[in-house]
């Protein structure tokens, strides 16, 4: 069994409304779900521009899109907005999570930064990952993950199967409800395109 799940084959937007779907399924059930998804937090822009990382713990956002102006195509990530990003999945897995919700081992990642460290922080304390990989970083994630991951298509009763396997024998740490929980976003009523 996976302790990692990497979701692929499907556009990035697909994608990480599978991540936010599954995160809102295991909260309903009552499991500690911690991480973060991408979401468009601002205007479009080129790039990506208005691009945020989404705490599913705490609902902060994290914009992680530099605006380069209108003539720039390439996206150019603002590191220090994903480092900050980074630094709050690593608290909440101090904090104690059940799983973690990582949007995507890409670029920064293959280059050992972004959200690399909360990577490990999980792997460390055995805490179960869901995430995805982008095609262009699958050499570098194969040799980050050492065998220890598997891929799927973002579709949720695969995911679901993977969580029941990667969650037994555990029960929910703590009932959780909506009202509970500190921020609007823990219902995941975000549009995460």
């Amino acid at each position: 069994m996976s302790r990692i799940l990497a979701l692929q084959g499907a556009p990035r937007e697909a994608i990480q409304a599978a991540l936010a779907a599954f995160a809102a399924r295991r909260r309903a059930e009552g499991w500690r779900v911690a991480g973060l998804i991408e979401v468009a937090a601002g205007p479009d822009g080129p790039g990506c521009a208005g691009q945020a990382l989404l705490d599913l713990a705490t609902g902060t956002l994290h914009p992680i899109g530099q605006d380069l102006g209108r003539h720039a195509s390439a996206c150019h990530l603002d590191s220090s907005g994903v480092a900050a990003a980074c630094q709050s999945a690593i608290n909440a897995l101090a904090e104690g999570c059940d799983v973690l919700v990582l949007a995507k081992f890409g670029k920064l990642e293959a280059a050992r930064s972004g959200l690399i460290d909360a990577f490990g922080h999980a792997m460390e304390r055995d805490v179960p990952v869901l995430t995805s990989v982008a095609p262009s970083s699958m050499a570098s994630w194969t040799a980050f993950e050492g065998g220890l991951a598997r891929l799927a298509p973002p579709e949720a009763d695969i995911v679901d199967a993977w969580w029941r396997a990667a969650a037994e024998p555990a029960t929910p740490a703590r009932p959780e409800t909506a009202h509970e929980n500190a921020s609007p976003h823990h219902g995941l009523a975000v549009d995460p395109h």
